[in-house]
């Protein structure tokens, strides 16, 4: 009975780091299963036992693979998928359901990150707002082809303000978790090639937007650069304030990332595989999310640290980055004249 209990209290925290902290967690457990109040706190509390149809309807409900907990090897893995459909949905809705995913996290004590990057972590982007217009066109054009953009050209006077404003809520939930980065080259090259690919296929509306837009690549890449310095994350344009030795940010020259995310929320992890470039598959699989750990932390002893006390490499890897600005910049704008 003692195990039965310990399974329960796993399940209702796992319940709990889903549920909004705007949203009162014994309500919402009550109102899905029918009870009182006390009958759902003394669930909670692991004083009664859930029934099979209570747990049916906790796991359905809130996405919880039951296998895992119960060491069940069934050799499957039950995912949540965070994406965008282009003919129902906009970026404004799957930006709010990782902000309500983020928001969680971040009201927890205890948490953390990893992120193996093989492009730049998309909230990073919200630091300067020319950054996240590009980014966010070339997701809905290039990416999920939303209706209405084959013929549509970037413009940063059309950004979406609603959708910075949403991007800056994340942003701002994420300088919260202690993270570590693992980035290398590629993980910005990536970000140039697009940009050039626009710019030889005609799709900037106004030659300036992409000599704007270089040009503010550089104070974002300087920005990464003052966060790794500090060892925290602090907003673009504001006094760098933070917690120490928050922020870890690694250089990996021999594997390439593939933008997995490894989130640890007190004794709980959660993974978030992507595909399609920026679509999420998540998952709290116990068994699967510490294979993720063991080849993350096998991923950080094969890197090298860049940030804090790592003065000399940092600056290598930083300045590496704003050559390739400026030598980009440099071709594009010989072209203008």
């Amino acid at each position: 009975m003692g195990e039965l209990r310990s399974i329960q209290s796993a399940i209702f925290l796992e319940i709990k780091n889903k549920i909004p902290e705007n949203l009162s967690f014994v309500h919402e457990i009550a109102e899905l299963l029918g009870l009182s109040y006390d009958s759902a706190y003394r669930r909670i509390r692991c004083e009664k036992i859930v029934s099979l149809e209570e747990l049916y309807k906790l796991s359905t409900h809130f996405g919880i693979s039951i296998d895992s907990y119960f060491e069940v090897k069934s050799g499957k893995i039950t995912f949540d998928n965070i994406t965008v459909d282009p003919n129902t949905s906009s970026i404004i809705d799957w930006l709010q359901k990782i902000y309500n995913d983020i928001s969680s996290i971040t009201s927890a004590p205890d948490k953390s990150m990893i992120y193996a990057a093989k492009d730049a972590p998309f909230f990073h982007f919200f630091q300067i707002p020319e950054i996240a217009a590009f980014k966010v066109f070339f997701w809905e054009k290039t990416l999920f082809q939303f209706p209405g953009y084959q013929n549509k050209k970037f413009s940063l006077d059309e950004y979406d303000d609603g959708i910075q404003k949403i991007g800056q809520k994340i942003l701002i939930a994420s300088t919260k978790i202690p993270t570590i980065e693992i980035w290398n080259e590629d993980t910005f090259a990536i970000f140039l090639r697009q940009i050039e690919y626009y710019w030889v296929s005609g799709l900037f509306k106004k030659e300036g937007d992409i000599s704007i837009i270089c040009e503010q690549l550089e104070n974002w890449i300087r920005h990464v650069q003052f966060q790794a310095e500090h060892g925290f994350k602090f907003l673009y344009g504001h006094e760098a304030i933070g917690v120490a030795d928050s922020f870890q940010l690694y250089e990996n020259e021999v594997v390439l990332n593939d933008n997995t995310i490894l989130v640890q929320i007190g004794g709980h992890m959660v993974t978030y595989l992507t595909y399609n470039v920026v679509s999420l598959l998540v998952t709290q699989d116990q068994a699967f999310c510490s294979t993720i750990e063991n080849h993350m932390r096998g991923l950080i002893k094969k890197s090298t640290l860049i940030s804090s006390s790592a003065a000399k490499e940092r600056n290598r890897f930083f300045n590496k980055l704003i050559k390739q600005v400026r030598q980009f910049r440099s071709r594009i704008e010989m072209n203008i004249e």
